[in-house]
């Protein structure tokens, strides 16, 4: 099973922490996924979930649990995953230094590297039947 080279910055890391503490499953993990798709070329959404499901892999951060299904270790090898707030947003961000800006831009300079948000609003209240 791949485990990913992920950075997680100290401020992703309280947000993810938090995130789990406050929930309904205080010791369960933080499931993240993540898929091709989007501007900067991911698409993201997170849960808290008491459990990992089949085919996820348990990543420690901190002394947080991490699940990620399959195709988000491929996705996250190499990322910097980061949490950013504004005063109109706040979510986790992907950075990828592997990965070129999109094109939606006119300017000829250089591009930074790829970087998406996932919003904190996106996040799903998983209800068992």
């Amino acid at each position: 099973m791949l485990t990913p080279r992920i950075e997680v910055t100290p401020a992703a890391e309280k947000f993810i922490r938090r995130m789990v503490r406050f929930s309904e499953h205080p010791t369960g993990g933080f499931r993240l996924t993540v898929t091709p798709g989007g501007c900067s070329g991911y698409s993201s959404e997170f849960s808290v979930e008491s459990a990992l499901r089949e085919g996820d892999a348990e990543v420690l951060v901190g002394s947080t649990r991490l699940f990620l299904p399959a195709q988000s270790r491929l996705l996250l090898d190499g990322v910097t995953i980061d949490f950013t707030e504004t005063p109109t947003s706040a979510g986790l961000a992907f950075i990828n230094p592997n990965q070129a800006a999109c094109g939606c831009s006119s300017s000829s300079e250089a591009a930074p590297p790829a970087e998406t948000a996932v919003s904190v609003g996106s996040i799903k209240r998983m209800v068992k039947a």
